[in-house]
């Protein structure tokens, strides 16, 4: 169950956060069409920020109709769904693949980055694929 935070006072802070937040959601949307650039990653920055500095603009993201359901999800019980599982594990394989077959990087680079691709790909497929005791996977309370 995600903590509830204290929303910071200090008005300059607040609206740094507000606007990191804000890039962050605009970042993860133009990863929606976009190969190469992460949405997840972006929305729960987003998530983090809000939470720190607006209860309304957290609210806001989390019952988003594009973002929501999967930020909930993620927050309350680090549910990440088959099908994103999936993506990022056809598109670090196939990035993968690219980088050696192009002869772009060195062996060393490339080691690494297949080792990182396999911790990354690790922790995804360890993580459950459906919030607990619902079929459709997603739970939504009054209390976001």
């Amino acid at each position: 169950m995600a903590q509830k935070r204290k929303i910071i006072k200090s008005p300059v802070v607040r609206a740094l956060l507000i606007g990191l937040g804000f890039v962050a959601v605009g970042l993860g949307g133009i990863g929606i069409v976009l190969p190469g650039i992460p949405t997840t990653p972006f929305l729960l920055l987003a998530l983090w920020a809000f939470s720190l500095s607006s209860r309304r603009f957290r609210v806001w993201l989390l019952s988003h109709p594009w973002f929501g359901r999967s930020i909930r999800n993620w927050n309350r019980y680090r549910v990440v769904p088959v099908k994103a599982k999936a993506l990022a594990a056809i598109s670090m394989s196939g990035s993968w693949i690219w980088f050696w077959w192009s002869e772009s990087l060195a062996f060393w680079p490339l080691l690494l980055i297949g080792v990182f691709f396999i911790v990354v790909l690790t922790f995804l497929f360890s993580m459950p694929s459906k919030a607990p005791g619902s079929p459709g996977g997603d739970v939504m309370r009054s209390n976001v």
